[in-house]
């Protein structure tokens, strides 16, 4: 019984990571913000920002990420119901791109209060 539990629990993660894969190589919006990550986390190295500091911008790294992923899961989910415009679903799709601008903006605010002391010294 356990050893059917273990075997449930690591498929759901090797789904999960079949999902990360999927939107790493498909998303090109999604290789923007990795390209984002990889400079913010090289100015935090280089600036040796605080524990906090890492706290706040390692949220919003994984918060950016986890929004992207909703908003492509949404829209492959819509794509899969119909190929026709439909204004509720383009509507669904635009809310879930707005949501990720919002973390975005929210997120570049995050870097600039606690990068920008960094950078004035």
């Amino acid at each position: 019984m356990i050893k059917q539990y273990l075997n449930k629990r690591a498929k759901a993660f090797g789904y999960a990571f079949k999902g990360i894969y999927s939107m790493f190589k498909t998303e090109a919006h999604v290789k923007i913000h990795l390209v984002a990550t990889i400079c913010v986390i090289t100015c935090g190295i280089i600036f040796r920002i605080e524990r906090w500091e890492w706290c706040a911008v390692l949220l919003c790294i994984g918060g950016v990420l986890m929004a992207e992923a909703f908003n492509t899961a949404l829209e492959k989910l819509a794509d899969s119901i119909t190929k026709e415009r439909h204004p509720l679903i383009g509507a669904a799709k635009d809310i879930a791109a707005g949501a990720v601008l919002l973390l975005v903006i929210a997120s570049i605010a995050t870097g600039l209060i606690v990068f920008l002391p960094h950078m004035l010294n």
